[in-house]
């Protein structure tokens, strides 16, 4: 049974958790796993004189710089962005061509093998971002770090306005190349 008014949650055989404390554990406290999206997370169960010593000490902002602390206490803190859900793309790129596939369930699974980690021969693997920027600078999985500097290389010598007479038509192109190589040169499959 619950009592709302003050917290406690009465449970016969439930002990206090602080070691060698007699009294029944009543009052929940964040436990070692805190809530995330496969639940609720663990609790602590407490006494009241117990419960009060961790409240006492507990720090939801330790670790957090003061502007991540003003973020935090920020009336509309969270509200500020669209969720993905609720985003007018919903997190994903553009619909399946439908005329593609006889099946739906084919263009429902390519998406799913596109976001899912792809690995080399090697054992190394690429996240789907990192996929992506191997499509941008036209690397197969395979490629090494070797392979990765060359083209890299020479994408930015072909694309780049100084090196075409000042035309930047090519801008936009080089930034992305800038941008996947910026994410490639950190990948685990290249260390």
């Amino acid at each position: 049974m619950r009592n709302r008014f003050h917290g406690r949650v009465e449970a016969p055989g439930r002990a206090c958790e602080r070691p060698g404390c007699p009294e029944p554990g009543e009052f929940r406290a964040p436990g070692p796993r805190g809530s995330s999206f496969d639940g609720p997370g663990d609790y602590r169960w407490f006494c009241l004189e117990h419960v009060r010593e961790f409240n006492a000490g507990y720090d939801w902002f330790m670790g957090m710089s003061p502007e991540e602390i003003m973020a935090a206490q920020n009336p509309i803190h969270g509200w500020d962005r669209q969720t993905r859900a609720f985003s007018p793309t919903a997190g994903i790129d553009a619909a399946p061509r439908w005329a593609d596939y006889s099946d739906p369930l084919e263009a429902i699974s390519q998406r799913a093998r596109a976001r899912r980690p792809a690995q080399r021969a090697d054992g190394k693997v690429f996240t789907p971002d990192e996929r992506k920027a191997l499509e941008v600078i036209g690397l197969e999985l395979e490629a090494d770090r070797r392979a990765l500097r060359k083209r890299y290389t020479e994408l930015v010598h072909a694309l780049h306005p100084d090196r075409n007479g000042g035309d930047r038509s090519s801008e936009k192109r080089l930034q992305a190349v800038v941008e996947a190589y910026q994410l490639l040169r950190k990948a685990a499959a290249f260390v």
